[in-house]
């Protein structure tokens, strides 16, 4: 079974950066979307951005202008980077790829903190 790995996630001020990544342990055939979700204690899951094939990127609105879903090829990794982070930006951040057959991968997370 295939599965998603998360790194890049820490402790930083406001105002600061993080880069996320998140690397599959195999190779994933017919993936049709990638995104990260991120989950804050005590909250609901929420969607943070997605990179659907063909290249169109959402993110949710209030990430707009800070945070950007990429793919790295060299790497073949799915990176989210993160700029003016916010205190309400702490959560764990998990990393999803989806297949044109139905196959859902998740990842285990990586926790962002916010705090001067």
């Amino acid at each position: 079974q295939v599965q998603l790995v998360e790194s890049g996630g820490g402790l930083v001020q406001p105002g600061g950066s993080l880069r996320l990544s998140c690397v599959a342990s195999g190779y994933i055939t017919s993936i049709d979307g990638m995104g990260w979700y991120r989950q804050a204690a005590g909250k609901q899951r929420e969607l943070v951005a997605t990179l659907i094939s063909g290249g169109t990127k959402t993110y949710a609105e209030s990430v707009k202008g800070r945070f950007a879903i990429s793919r790295d090829n060299v790497e073949n990794a799915l990176i989210l980077q993160m700029n003016n982070l916010k205190p309400e930006d702490t959560a764990g951040y998990h990393c999803n790829q989806w297949t044109l057959n139905g196959m859902d991968y998740w990842g285990e997370g990586t926790l962002v903190t916010v705090s001067s």
